[in-house]
């Protein structure tokens, strides 16, 4: 999907939703299978949801069954959503053009987040793949956070100067950018090295990340912004609502975003 189509998505359905699809299946309903679940999901929050992030983690420790599972899901989402393969790839030369092939061939998938720490020949074999991106590793909220990503350099931080360098490898149409919504504060130094790239921005929900924050923050002209929830909306209500409780936490979300689009 490239980024005209995205947008005019956005706009279309006043949203900036991406749904994750981390499936844990020791959470599953009884008597629910794991496509099922995920099908279900898929088809209540279809009309607020822009996007889709199956997480790799929850699939490939399931193993041949898990990538099954993957590769269904991939398939039931359709054309008409951003997906984005949640695998955190991050290696070099053939190694990574295989892993693109896998995820923007052998599967259907728009995006793929990666890790860029082993440089410009980690993230290229990504770029070039006409409506695909690359979505790459800038600024996460984990604790351990502190020990790379925020040491100073003579430029800044070390986050800042992996964000200004990856940016001149690709383009605004093939890279965007993960900022974990719990650093919704340093979003706009991050505006000011990429006014115009999208931003895929977990842990709202769940993690605790402020929506508003990030938006005040992040948004641009088009939205540019990709705004993550997984728990929040698959685990919504482990009891016989669970669907409802899903399109619930979905519709608010949407709802809660449209008033600034």
């Amino acid at each position: 999907m490239n980024r005209a189509t995205l947008v005019k998505n956005i706009f279309k359905k006043k949203s900036l939703l991406c749904v994750g699809l981390d499936l844990d299946i020791q959470k599953l309903p009884e008597g629910v299978t794991p496509l099922e679940f995920n099908k279900a999901i898929i088809d209540v929050t279809r009309e607020y949801a822009v996007a889709y992030k199956p997480n790799l983690a929850f699939y490939e420790c399931l193993g041949m069954e898990g990538w099954r599972l993957f590769e269904d899901t991939v398939k039931y989402i359709g054309n008409d959503h951003f997906i984005i393969a949640d695998a955190k790839r991050g290696d070099i030369g053939n190694t990574s053009r295989y892993y693109a092939q896998t995820f923007f061939e052998t599967y259907p998938c728009d995006a793929i987040t990666i890790a860029p720490y082993m440089g410009e020949d980690s993230v290229k074999p990504f770029i070039g793949f006409e409506g695909k991106w690359a979505i790459v590793l800038g600024l996460t909220s984990n604790i351990g956070a502190k020990d790379f990503q925020l040491l100073p350099i003579d430029q800044g931080k070390l986050y800042q100067e992996v964000i200004r360098s990856t940016a001149n490898w690709g383009s605004e149409e093939n890279l965007m950018f993960v900022v974990g919504a719990t650093q919704a504060e340093m979003i706009g130094e991050i505006r000011k090295l990429i006014p115009n790239h999208f931003l895929l921005v977990p842990g709202v929900g769940a993690q605790g990340g402020s929506m508003e924050e990030v938006i005040k923050y992040g948004l641009i002209a088009d939205g540019g912004l990709l705004i993550n929830a997984s728990r929040s909306i698959m685990y919504a209500s482990s009891d016989m609502d669970w669907k409802e409780a899903a399109a619930r936490e979905a519709a608010l979300m949407q709802t809660q975003m449209a008033a600034f689009l």
